[in-house]
């Protein structure tokens, strides 16, 4: 099986703020919201809003702009945030902790039933609600509670071992928030996330700043 190659990923990455500025017309009372508006407001172009919200399938109305409950539908629908997806929890530490205690998450139908993790100190109590399990569970649980999902926030040098287990478990969608590229089979889907990245571009942003203000 080849590799999935997703279209538009920097479409797919605005949408969540889009979502997210149209619930909030739906709660003003707006029954539309045009393309311009989103725009203004994370300081985007009118023509890349439109082109965004064409992957989801949904069309605008002339000199209405798009029906906010439709609209708001159609992003859900596209990224799948209208059907609820399990996920189990690998290392129960800081990061995984304020992740299963993270609201947002539940908003868009993702739900974090079960965590695993190798202190023992650990196993048997539960972090937001959500029950520890000793990682020789894994593949038990699994089977009992059929996740979508795996989110890895373990430590970075248990990542690819864990990942090994994961896929023998039978999970074929991992959400890699370890400094790890994990090497998996083809047919299962890996999102690496590098929370540094948002850091370092900012940073370079600051700097930049203090660029041209001494110019």
């Amino acid at each position: 099986m080849k590799k999935l190659k997703i279209p538009a990923v920097p479409s797919i990455r605005r949408l969540p703020s889009y979502l997210h500025i149209v619930k909030q017309a739906q709660a003003d009372g707006y029954p539309y919201i045009s393309g311009t508006v989103i725009a203004e407001e994370l300081h985007l172009e009118p023509i890349q809003v439109r082109k965004d919200l064409a992957i989801t399938g949904i069309i605008g109305k002339p000199k209405k702009g798009y029906p906010v409950g439709d609209l708001i539908a159609a992003i859900e629908h596209f990224l799948r945030w209208d059907t609820l997806q399990r996920a189990i929890l690998i290392g129960a530490g800081n990061l995984g902790t304020a992740l299963t205690g993270y609201q947002g998450f539940r908003d868009h139908g993702l739900e974090i039933c079960a965590a695993f993790d190798s202190d023992k100190s650990k196993i048997g109590k539960k972090i937001h609600g959500i029950p520890i399990f000793a990682m020789n569970k894994l593949t038990e649980e699994i089977n009992a509670l059929h996740p979508a999902l795996a989110i890895l926030t373990a430590p970075s040098p248990s990542a690819q071992a864990i990942a090994d287990q994961l896929v023998e478990a039978g999970i074929d969608a991992i959400w890699n928030f370890t400094n790890v590229k994990i090497k998996v089979p083809d047919n299962v889907l890996v999102q690496q996330e590098d929370l540094t990245s948002g850091y370092a571009l900012l940073g370079v942003m600051m700097n930049t700043r203090i660029q041209q203000a001494s110019e």
